[in-house]
C-alpha cells in the first residue's frame, strides 16, 4: 500500500494523487459512528464547570449574516471579550468569525485582547470562484489583520475527480494567506462517504491548512461526532506520516454544553488530552456561548460535579 512520502511535494496531477488516496486504509463507516458514539460517553475527567470554561476557550464565536454590520461586529466582540458581563471569571472565546469585509472592526474592537479575529473568506460558502478572486479575498482579509481565514474546498472540483485542481487551489489560498493561520472547510454534508471526507481532509492537509473544518454552517446538516472522530484520526495520522501538525475545527448544529461536552470527551479519548487547546481543536458557533454560560451560572450556584 502507498503511502505519503512527501507529503508538501505532491503533483498537482488527478493520477497521482487518486494512486495515493487509494493508498489510504478505507473507513468502515459503521465502525466509526459506534467509536465516535462510544468515546463521547467517557469521562473527561475534570471538573464541570472546568470543562465548560474550556469549551468557551476553544469556541470561535461566529456571526456571518448578510445584515451584519461594523456596529453588531463591535456588539459582538465584547461578548467574545467577556461571555458573561455578570462573571469576569469566565474566560474569553478563542476567536470572533467574521465576513472578510468586517476584519476591520473586529480588529479595532478586540485590540487589546487575547481574543483572535476569524475571517472567512474565498468566495464562502459555496468556493464558487475564479481562484484569482478567492485569493485576493483572503489577501484582503489578512491585509485587514485577520489572525487566521476560513477558506472552502471546491466540492464540485473534489467529486468529479479534479484532485490535481483541489489541491492547486487550496495552494493558492494557502500562499495568499501567507503566515496567517489558514481553515479549510471540507462541508462533509456535501462529500458523500467518509472516505471521501477522509480524502479531502488529506488534500486540504497537503496543501498546508492548519486546520480542517467540518462544516459551513450553512446546510442542514453540520457537524457529527463521526466526522469529528474521521478528521482528529486523520490529523493525527497526517503528522505521524511527516506533515504539519494539523488541528480540527467542528461547526454546525453544536448550540448546547451538553453537545460540546461530547466533542471535548471525544477529542480526549481519541487524540488526548492535549489536543484540547486553541491550536488543535475548535468550535464555530453563534449560540452555543449563550447556552455554556448559563449552564455555567447555574452549575456554579449548585457546585461543580463531574462530566459523566
Amino acid at each position: 500500500m502507498s503511502t505519503l512520502p512527501a507529503l508538501p511535494d505532491l503533483a498537482e496531477d488527478d493520477a497521482e494523487i487518486a494512486a495515493v488516496l487509494a493508498g489510504l486504509p478505507p473507513v468502515d463507516a459503521a465502525d466509526l459512528d459506534d467509536r465516535a458514539g462510544t468515546l463521547a460517553k467517557g469521562d473527561l475527567v475534570v471538573p464541570r464547570v472546568a470543562a465548560l470554561d474550556l469549551a468557551l476557550r476553544l469556541t470561535d464565536l461566529t456571526t456571518l449574516e448578510g445584515t451584519d454590520t461594523p456596529e453588531s461586529v463591535a456588539e459582538l466582540a465584547a461578548t467574545a471579550r467577556r461571555p458573561d458581563p455578570e462573571d469576569p471569571g469566565v474566560p474569553a472565546v478563542a476567536a470572533l468569525c467574521v465576513y472578510s469585509d468586517l476584519v476591520a472592526p473586529a480588529v479595532e474592537a478586540l485590540d487589546d485582547s487575547d481574543v483572535l479575529v476569524a475571517a472567512v473568506a474565498g468566495a464562502f460558502p459555496s468556493g464558487r470562484a475564479p481562484l484569482a478572486i478567492r485569493m485576493a479575498d483572503v489577501a484582503a482579509a489578512v491585509d485587514a489583520g485577520a489572525d487566521e481565514v476560513d477558506v472552502v474546498l471546491d466540492r464540485g472540483a473534489f467529486l468529479a475527480g479534479r484532485y490535481g485542481d483541489v489541491l492547486g487551489q487550496l495552494r493558492g489560498l494557502r500562499e495568499a494567506a501567507g503566515d496567517t493561520r489558514l481553515k479549510v472547510i471540507l462541508e462533509t454534508a456535501e462529500l458523500g462517504s467518509p472516505t471521501d471526507v477522509r480524502d479531502a481532509a488529506w488534500l486540504a492537509m497537503t496543501a498546508g491548512a492548519n486546520l480542517v473544518k467540518t462544516s459551513t454552517g450553512k446546510l442542514r446538516e453540520g457537524a457529527t461526532l463521526a466526522n469529528a472522530l474521521l478528521l482528529l484520526e486523520s490529523a493525527k495520522a497526517f503528522g505521524r506520516a511527516g506533515g504539519q501538525p494539523v488541528g480540527v475545527k467542528v461547526s454546525g448544529g453544536i448550540r448546547t454544553a451538553e453537545a460540546a461536552l461530547a466533542y471535548l470527551t471525544l477529542v480526549a479519548g481519541s487524540v488526548g488530552l492535549e489536543w484540547l487547546t486553541r491550536e488543535r481543536f475548535r468550535f464555530g458557533a453563534s449560540s452555543l456561548v449563550d447556552d455554556l454560560v448559563s449552564t455555567r451560572r447555574a452549575l456554579a450556584e449548585q457546585g461543580a460535579g463531574r462530566v459523566a
